[in-house]
This record gives C-alpha cells, sequence and structure tokens, in this order.
C-alpha cells in the first residue's frame, strides 16, 4: 500500500514507495509456474509498480478477441514498445482510462493486460516509465512460460510417439514368444491399455471363407456373460450387432450408441449392457477385413477421442501382423520341427563345449585344488585358509569369512575370518544379518550400499559389523540344505562384485561345500575312531557288569510276570479271580459240557442287597473291607475244583461243577446266605449284610459263557423283586420273559424311529358343568401289531434301556404341534414331567425352543410334577420351575398325598395346582366322611388358603363326582368325562 504521502501519480519505483512490495512481487512472478500463477504474480506486479488501479493479465485466445474488439481505439505516442500499441479507452466520467496492452509481437501474441488506471495517473511521466518496465517484466515472462510450454508440448508429443514405439516392439514382440495364445491376448491387452483407456477390450477374428467370427479374447467389467473363446460364431448370429456392423462395413465406428446409429447402414442390435462410449476399428488384411479390436466405456469420466481413433486404427494393423506372423510361425516350426530340434541338440552342444572351454581355464585349477585340500590339509584351520587362496584366484577376496550354522540352528559360528575392519568376528545367535538372510533363504545375495540400506529399511535384515560398499554371499549347500554361507565384501567404491562373480563363487561354493563336508567328516572319523577305542574299552567291562545284571533281572521279570498274570486275572481286593479269569473257565466247563453232557454244571450270580447304602453310610473304606470279608465267606463255602470270582462293585459269581441237578445249586445258595446273615465286624462297627443269588444251570441252548452269566443275572433281579435275601433259579418262565423284553426294548427303539407313539389326551373338566378346561397329554405306543399300547406295557422297558428320555422329547414336541388347534378356544394341556429331566440344567431353555418352533403360547401349557423329582436336587429344580413360571407356564403338583406330602412344597416352589390323587377319590361317596373324604377336605382348604386350583383325578363315577362337589372341589378329570383319545377325537370338542 502506498505511504500516506505519497500520491497516485508518483513512480513507485523513482519514489523508493513499496519497495518491498515490489521485491516480493518481483520474487512471485519469477518463481510462478503456470499461467494461473502467472496470472495472479503478474497483477501483484501491477499494483506494486503502478499503484491503484485494477489489473487483469488474460491468455493469447481471449487478447485476441478484446483486441480485435476494440482496435479503433489505439492513441498516439503511448510508451510500449517494442510492444504492440495499446489501446485505450477513456471514461470522462469516471475520470479513468481503461488500457488494453498485448504483449508479445504482433504475430505470436502471448497474453494481454487490462488495466483500469486514474486518468490522472496514466498522463504522468513517472507512471508511464513504470507502466514500460512494467510490460517488458510481464512479457519476458510470458514469453518464457509460452517457450516452456512449448517445450513440454514437444517433450509430450515425444513421450507418446516413444510410448507408441515401445508399444508396437512390444507387439511384436508378442509374435514370436513362447507364451500361449491367452496370455499373448492379455499382454496385447495391456499394451493397448497403456496407450489410451482400454479397461474393456475384446478381439473379433473374421473368417470369411467360413462366415464365421471368434472372440479369442473378451475383458468387460460390465459384461459377466463373455463369449466362449474356443466356439466360432455365424456370422449371423451376430446380425446387426455393433461386431457385425464393424466387420461388414470396413471401417472404424466411434461415439455413444445415438452417435454410432447415424454411422452404420441400418438399425443396430444390442448386444450385452449399453456402453456410454464405444471404439472400434477393423483389422485389415489389404483391402479384406479379418476381424476387429473394439474398446468400451461405461464411465462418462473417460470417452474416446479421434486420437485414440487414430492410434488404435495404426495399432490393430501391428496386432494384426504379430498375430498372423505368430501363427505363420507356429505353421513354420510345425514344418521344421525335426530340423529345428536337430539344430537345437547341435546348438545346445556347441554352448555347453564354449561354455566348459571358459569356465574349465578358470576353474579347473581351482577345483581341482579344492578337491585336493580334504585329504591334504592336517587341521580345519589350514584348510579354511588354503579355500581362501583358492577363492581368492577367482576373484577379489581380500575380506573373506566362512559362517557355519550349528546342528540345532541355535548359534552361527565363524571358524575362517579375514577382514580389514572387523578383525573378529565371534559366534552369535542367529538374528538378521546378512549372514542370516542368506542362510535363511537358501539362495545367494549381490547387493551394494543402496541395497543393504533398502533391506535394512524393509525390516529383511539388520546392519552388523562395519557396512560394506558391495558384498556377496553364496550358500553352503550340504544333502539340499543350507549349512552355512560364504561372503565376500568390497569397502571400496572402485572395486564391486557382478553377477558374473555371483555365478562363479555360487558354483565354487557347492564343491567347496562338498568338500568341507568330507573334510568335516574326516575329522568327526577320526575323532568317532579314538572315542570308538576308549568305548569299546569300557563297553567291555559293562557287559561283563551287564550280564550279571541280566541274569538277576531275568529272575526278577519272571516273578514279576507270574506276578503281573496273577493281578490281571484276579481281582486286587478279595483275591478272588476277576471276570476275565471266570469267563476263561466258565467258557472251559462250556466246552466240556457240550463234548459229554454228563459232565454238567451250575453258576451263580450273587449281589449284595442294599450294599450302595452301606457304602455311603460308612464309607468306601468299610463298603471295601466289607467286600473283601464277603470274599473270603464265599471262598469258604466252596468245594475243590468249584471257582468263585467277583465281577465288579458288590457283585460275585460262583461256578459249581458237576451239579446234575438243580439241588446241589440251591443248597450251595442256601449255604452262601446263611454263611451272610452273620454279623461283620470291621474295626470297631458291626455291619450285617445279605444277598440275592441267582442261579443258571448248563444247557445246550447256551453257545457262550456270556449267555449262562446273563441268565443268572436275570435270576438274581427275580431274587430281588421277590423282596432281596433269596435266590431264584432260572427258568424258562424267566428266559421267555427275558426275551420278551429284548423284542419289546427292540421294537420300542425302531417306534421310535418310525413316530409309532403318539399323545392321547384326557380331558379336564369344571365339575359343575362338565365343560372341558384343559387336557392331560399321555403317552400310548401304536403298535402295528398289538395295536395301542398303555404306558405299563413299554416305559419300565424304556427306563431300563435308556429310552424314556428320548420318548418324553419327542411328546413334548408333538404335543405342541397339537397345542395351537386343541387350545384355539382357550384352556391348557399338561405335561408330565420326571425327576430325570430335572437333571437337565437347560430344560427350561429346550421347552421354551420348542414352544417358539410351534408357535404356543407358554400360557397354553402346564407342567405336572411329583413330590419325588422335587426331592432330586431341590435348587435346580427350583430356579427350573421359577424360570417355566416367570415364562407364563404353570406348575401343578401330580399324586398329591401319596408321598412326603410336606407342606414346604407349596411354598417353597411356584406352584399353581394340586392334583388330587385317584387312591383318595375312589373310596368317595356322597355323604361319607370316611378318612378319604377327610384327606381331601383337609386338602381343598389348604390350596384354598393358598390360592391353589385343586383337580381331582380319576373321577369314574357320578358318586365321585357329588361327593367331590359337595366338598368344595371344582375341576377333575376321569374316565366319568372321558377316556383318554388322540387329539382328533377332541378337536370338535374345544374348552370353555
Amino acid at each position: 500500500m502506498p505511504s500516506p504521502n505519497a500520491t497516485s501519480s508518483a513512480n513507485p519505483l523513482r519514489s523508493g514507495w513499496g519497495s518491498d512490495a515490489i521485491d516480493s512481487a518481483l520474487q512471485r512472478l519469477l518463481q510462478a509456474v503456470g499461467w494461473d500463477d502467472v496470472g495472479q504474480a503478474g497483477v501483484a506486479l501491477c499494483t506494486a509498480l503502478l499503484g491503484p488501479g485494477q489489473f487483469r493479465l488474460v491468455d493469447s485466445a481471449a487478447a485476441a478477441v478484446l483486441m480485435a474488439r476494440h482496435v479503433a481505439s489505439r492513441p498516439e505516442g503511448v510508451v510500449s514498445a517494442p510492444l504492440a500499441p495499446p489501446i485505450v479507452l477513456v471514461d470522462q466520467d469516471a475520470r479513468e482510462v481503461r488500457v488494453l496492452q498485448a504483449l508479445g509481437v504482433p504475430e505470436a501474441t502471448t497474453g494481454l493486460l487490462d488495466a483500469r488506471v486514474p486518468a490522472e495517473a496514466w498522463s504522468g511521466a513517472d507512471w508511464q516509465e513504470a507502466w514500460a518496465r512494467t510490460l517488458l517484466l510481464l512479457d519476458a515472462k510470458l514469453v518464457s512460460v509460452h517457450a516452456a510450454d512449448s517445450l513440454q508440448q514437444a517433450v509430450d508429443r515425444l513421450e507418446r510417439a516413444e510410448r507408441l514405439q515401445r508399444a508396437l516392439f512390444a507387439i511384436a514382440d508378442q509374435a514370436n514368444t513362447d507364451r500361449d495364445m491367452p496370455e499373448v491376448m492379455a499382454a496385447l491387452h495391456r499394451i493397448v491399455g497403456s496407450l489410451m483407456y482400454a479397461e474393456n477390450f475384446y478381439i473379433a477374428l473374421y473368417e470369411p471363407s467360413r462366415h464365421s467370427v471368434r472372440f479369442p479374447y473378451f475383458v468387460d467389467v460390465a459384461d459377466s456373460d463373455a463369449p466362449d473363446q474356443t466356439r466360432e460364431f455365424s456370422l449371423h448370429e451376430l446380425y446387426r450387432s455393433m461386431t457385425w456392423h464393424l466387420i461388414t462395413g470396413g471401417k472404424a465406428l466411434r461415439g455413444s450408441p445415438d452417435m454410432l446409429g447415424g454411422q452404420v447402414d441400418g438399425p443396430i442390435s444390442q448386444a450385452g449392457p449399453e456402453c456410454v462410449d464405444w471404439l472400434g476399428v477393423p483389422l485389415l488384411r489389404g483391402n479384406q477385413v479379418v476381424g476387429g479390436i473394439v474398446v468400451q466405456s461405461y464411465r462418462e469420466s473417460e470417452r474416446f477421442t479421434e486420437q485414440d481413433q487414430t492410434l488404435l486404427t495404426y495399432v490393430a494393423q501391428h496386432i494384426l501382423t504379430a498375430l498372423e506372423r505368430r501363427r505363420a510361425h507356429e505353421e513354420l516350426e510345425q514344418r521344421v520341427a525335426e530340423r529345428t530340434d536337430a539344430l537345437r541338440e547341435a546348438n545346445r552342444v556347441l554352448q555347453q563345449q564354449v561354455l566348459e572351454r571358459q569356465r574349465g581355464e578358470r576353474l579347473q585349477a581351482a577345483l581341482f585344488r579344492i578337491a585336493e585340500l580334504a585329504n591334504a590339509t592336517d587341521s580345519l584351520e589350514d584348510f579354511y585358509a588354503a579355500l581362501h587362496r583358492v577363492v581368492g584366484g577367482l576373484l577379489n577376496a581380500r575380506n573373506f569369512y566362512i559362517a557355519l550354522a550349528s546342528d540345532d540352528a541355535d548359534e552361527l559360528r565363524f571358524p575362517y575370518s579375514v577382514d580389514e575392519f572387523d578383525h573378529e568376528r565371534r559366534s552369535r545367535r542367529p538374528g538378521r544379518g546378512l549372514t542370516e538372510y542368506v542362510l535363511n533363504h537358501g539362495q545367494a545375495l549381490l547387493v551394494d550400499r543402496a541395497g543393504i540400506e533398502r533391506l535394512t529399511q524393509a525390516g529383511a535384515v539388520n546392519s552388523i559389523g562395519t557396512q560394506s560398499t558391495c558384498w556377496l554371499g553364496v550358500p553352503l549347500i550340504c544333502a539340499d540344505k543350507a549349512v552355512g554361507v560364504l561372503a565376500v565384501q568390497s569397502y571400496s567404491e572402485d572395486y564391486g562384485y557382478t553377477p558374473r562373480d555371483q555365478e562363479l563363487l555360487t558354483f565354487v561354493s557347492y564343491h567347496i561345500a562338498n568338500a568341507l563336508e568330507r573334510k568335516r567328516n574326516a575329522e568327526s572319523l577320526k575323532s568317532a575312531y579314538a572315542e570308538l577305542e576308549q568305548r569299546v574299552t569300557e563297553r567291555t567291562a559293562e557287559l561283563a557288569a551287564a550280564n550279571r545284571d541280566l541274569r538277576e533281572q531275568m529272575a526278577y521279570r519272571e516273578s514279576i510276570e507270574r506276578q503281573l498274570k496273577h493281578e490281571t486275572l484276579h481281582d486286587s481286593l478279595t483275591g478272588l479271580p476277576n471276570r476275565t479269569l471266570f469267563l476263561e473257565r466258565l467258557e472251559l466247563a462250556l466246552d466240556r459240557y457240550r463234548r459229554d453232557a454228563r459232565r454238567p454244571f451250575a453258576v451263580l450270580f450273587l449281589d449284595l442287597d442294599r450294599f450302595k447304602v452301606i457304602n455311603d453310610s460308612v464309607g468306601h473304606l468299610i463298603g471295601d473291607d466289607l467286600l473283601y470279608e464277603v470274599g473270603g465267606r464265599i471262598a469258604g463255602c466252596l468245594d475243590s475244583g468249584d471257582v468263585a470270582a467277583r465281577l465288579g462293585g458288590d457283585e460275585f459269581a460262583i461256578l459249581l461243577h458237576d451239579s446234575a441237578e438243580p439241588e446241589r445249586a440251591i443248597n450251595f445258595a442256601a449255604r452262601i446266605i446263611h454263611a451272610l446273615n452273620a454279623p461283620i465286624r470291621l474295626g470297631a462297627k458291626e455291619v450285617f449284610t445279605s444277598a440275592s443269588i441267582g442261579i443258571a444251570l448248563a444247557s445246550p441252548r447256551y453257545a457262550k459263557a456270556e449267555e449262562l452269566l446273563r441268565d443268572a443275572d436275570v435270576a438274581m433281579y427275580r431274587a430281588k423283586a421277590e423282596g432281596r435275601h433269596r435266590y431264584a433259579l432260572f427258568d424258562e418262565g424267566l428266559h421267555q420273559e427275558a426275551l420278551r423284553l429284548l423284542e419289546v426294548e427292540n421294537d420300542l427303539r425302531r417306534a421310535i424311529a418310525r413316530g409309532e407313539l403318539e399323545p392321547y389326551f384326557q380331558p379336564i373338566v369344571r365339575l359343575s358343568d362338565r365343560s372341558v378346561v384343559g387336557y392331560e397329554a399321555l403317552v400310548r405306543w401304536r403298535h402295528p401289531e398289538r395295536g395301542v399300547l398303555l404306558p405299563g406295557d413299554f416305559l419300565p422297558v424304556a427306563e431300563d434301556s435308556g429310552s424314556a428320555e428320548q420318548i418324553d422329547w419327542q411328546m413334548f414336541e408333538r404335543v405342541c404341534a397339537i397345542a395351537p388347534a386343541l387350545t384355539a378356544q382357550g384352556g391348557f394341556i399338561s405335561i408330565n414331567l420326571t425327576a430325570r429331566h430335572f437333571r437337565l440344567s437347560e430344560l427350561d431353555r429346550e421347552l421354551f425352543a420348542i414352544l417358539d418352533r410351534n408357535g404356543v403360547m407358554p400360557s397354553r401349557i402346564r407342567i405336572e410334577v411329583t413330590e419325588r423329582a422335587l426331592l432330586e436336587n431341590p435348587a435346580q429344580v427350583k430356579q427350573i420351575l421359577d424360570g417355566l413360571r416367570r415364562r407364563g407356564i404353570s406348575v401343578a403338583l401330580d399324586d398329591f398325598g401319596t408321598g412326603y406330602s410336606s407342606l414346604s412344597y407349596l411354598h417353597q416352589y411356584p406352584l399353581q395346582a394340586l392334583k388330587i390323587d385317584r387312591s383318595f377319590v375312589a373310596e368317595m361317596r356322597p355323604y361319607d366322611d370316611g378318612s378319604s373324604s377327610a384327606v381331601v377336605r383337609a386338602i381343598l382348604a389348604m390350596a384354598g388358603s393358598l390360592g391353589m386350583q385343586v383337580i381331582a383325578e380319576g373321577i369314574e363315577t357320578e358318586a365321585q363326582q357329588q361327593a367331590l362337589e359337595a366338598l368344595g372341589c371344582e375341576f377333575g378329570q376321569g374316565f366319568l368325562f372321558g377316556r383318554p383319545q388322540p387329539a382328533e377325537h377332541w378337536l370338535g370338542v374345544g374348552p370353555d
């Protein structure tokens, strides 16, 4: 800004006004690059030199327009030489002058300065002088910018020409490459892509003789349905497509789909996604079209120009030439295959001979010397020094070292090292040095200082020791494994290593590695011989002592073997034979019986009664003592030749020989029972026990010893079922019962798989009007031969076989599938949960998962539990029931009054209903105040005070209903109201 004392017409250069601003403006003008920066810097210079005014610097195109518009306004005598005279426009009203000054020579205008200044300043001589200097500065800058632009344009043209030339060379190279045709096509695509936008590119080859078109290469980001490269399409299949127009028209086509319509004859058939811009050029062999190359764009930002068309047309002919040359080359190769093979073999032999002569002169002496070193040197140190001299005769090895990895690869040793700076190389743990890099990769490495820095920056290596200007290391390979590194390095810029040195040192390294391995083996063998002699002497003395020890050990092992055999076949607690030995003896007895039926025998299976109670109450140690005493008493009852064994736990078995009649086995069983009746004193305690015994007699029907033991076990369970402390003889009835249970078990497993188990539903009614308020789901088996079976016919078998829980979950699933229809008008369905279900901590989640799968509201389901279920793991049962209740499932206590009937259940668990057991209902009569009525009245009163619902079970007569109504019982179920029936039976009788 001018100072307050300066006038607008003062010359800033002469008066010193704004010198800092002028210097800054000049500096900015000198540093400006590009038209925008020059324009802004020029305006800043005009402001600094000329003072107040408005200034604008425009390019040559805008200058021509302004000059043509105001050419008649050129004044006389304005200082602007050597430039063209300015155009001066005077605004008298505004007292302002507008000056349009062209810059450059008239025939080559570089720009124009458009200035609006006060008329007073324009007329001043000082201002005119500053104006002239400003014009000279701007003109000089524009000339330099124009020259730089011209030079840049020339450089761009040269780069395009060079890029085109490289592309043409690359295209020509594809004709002679050994790669497959798809790879050649992809390479041609990349070459075209280096010259212009060619993301979407395909080549079509036309065979005029067959009027067919093939697409050997097709890449399109939008068209996923690429044509088959191996298929030939008839030209008719492509009728009216752009490819058809390109081939039949024989001229280049370019533009958007609308523009293309005006370049071809006839309509265009759309094939594939519609593009934004399309460019295709024909492939011409003379005047004949033999194909086409097409590029297309799906983006507005990428459109093709006439220059792209010219370029692609030019490149296309070279591509065609390359493709035809390749085809001709392939045909030529086919014709001269045999001669080429012969020439190739001759050339290979000749090249090998030349290579042998070149390398032989340099390597022969070195290799002979290396081979001799393994046997000629006395020590490894002399061997390493000799190797150094050999390598030094082949290349610069002033700095040379050998590194060897330990066998476990935990240490890197340097047995030999000669270096100008690092005089000592100590052993170290493997790190990230150049030596470790070569050792880990198993390949030679040649790097200069810049290469070392690149590897360091990449984190591949860390510099260790003095950094060299050039480093060459090769691995020492033994048995396909890198065991060490041979390295040379240079610290001088005057000498470095070449790839030829790397090849030479790599070749030599194999021989060095072999010689080193032989030398190390020789050293090891020498050491091994000395060690072997020492060890033979020591071993001889050891063998004499070992021979004595061996005899002692053999005797000891024989003793141990006898002991182990006895322990393997006998129970460690009682000393009796175990199951394995007993079955062997039983199998022998069965074989003798098959050969001679006059040698019968019997098997007794003994199980202690309530042994678990004794074991749990007084402890396992006392229980073991009891088993030991029982085993002794059983053994004391045996006759000569009989066998008693402990099978496991509290189970024992006895084999009685010569038992032709059952009486002998029965008498023996009675004798054992009597022997066990006597009290057993165990320490300070006196324990009583008894046994249940099953007896099975030999029979021709038995094929295996296990079958006899199984039947004796079945008879034992019959004895327990009859009251324990007794024996039972296995007879045909037990056999048939066992077969029946087995058949039921097998049928039951098949029934579960086939879905023969189904739920039946018994209604629960309001006694006052017998309206149905819910149902209890009960399982039935629809047997294909025996009809519908009740739970008592198969549930005990299911409990014993472990199938009961699987049946329950199958029933839960089927009940929930029917529940939406059965409870559509309201009410609930009760399902029974036994104690075994509550052992599953995830019970509530499993139930809710079934409800969710079948779309059943939790309020439509009621869970019935027994008092026995509440006794097992009360904490977990309460947690599960609370979870069910929170989600809306109600809980009823089934068979109330038959168990402990503890009042703590009623407030400890979330119960909503009680079910009176049928045993109380069966004895009820109207106006009868018997014990059953008293119990029912007490239950009703208690449930009423707790707000619980009461349901009476087993109502079969009108009298029972009347008696219950008289006591105030509101709900009931039983045969009087309906027997259990399938869901289809009740679907028309919905609950109120």
